[in-house]
């Protein structure tokens, strides 16, 4: 009787296949410069080797806000921009200087705040109008958190060196 267990054991062990491991997937490169942006709106990252160009450049929207803008052009379909708007009027009627129109802005800023609306602070778009396929926005706070944003893509760009730069405010 044992030698017949012994033998059904022997036979079953020599016709069991071994198991084939699982094909490896490729293994995920994370040795590439990247440049990665970081803002109250978001993350943006791109390879550094796909930057082709850092623009800035400032313009008036229908006479009511200044905004400068930095665009990151890349080999890729996505376009983003980071942008900083402000009044256009610099100075006004009667005297009326940009100590007292930067006042009324922090005024309308904190009021829309405590209304639970950031517009200050997000991208605001009006759609078709504003809305364009394939870019991304990012809409900042400071013209010194722009840039910043500015520079550093700037360096990413002459430097092919990944580097991260956050604006937090």
């Amino acid at each position: 009787m044992r030698t017949i267990i012994l033998s059904l054991l022997l036979a079953s062990t020599a016709f069991a296949q071994t198991p084939t491991p699982a094909p490896t997937a490729a293994p995920v490169q994370t040795n590439r410069p990247i440049w990665r942006c970081t803002t109250p709106g978001g993350v943006y990252e791109v390879v550094a080797g796909a930057m082709l160009s850092v623009s800035s450049h400032e313009y008036i929207v229908d006479g009511a806000a200044r905004v400068t803008e930095v665009n990151v052009d890349t080999a890729g379909q996505m376009a983003v921009r980071f942008y900083y708007m402000e009044p256009a009027v610099t100075s006004g009627p009667s005297g009326i200087g940009a100590a007292t129109l930067g006042k009324v802005q922090s005024l309308v800023t904190e009021a829309a705040e405590r209304s639970g609306t950031d517009a200050w602070k997000k991208v605001a778009k009006s759609y078709p109008l504003t809305t364009h396929a394939r870019t991304i926005e990012y809409r900042l706070v400071s013209k010194e958190g722009l840039n910043k944003i500015l520079a550093s893509a700037s360096k990413v760009l002459r430097t092919g060196r990944g580097e991260e730069v956050s604006v937090t405010e």
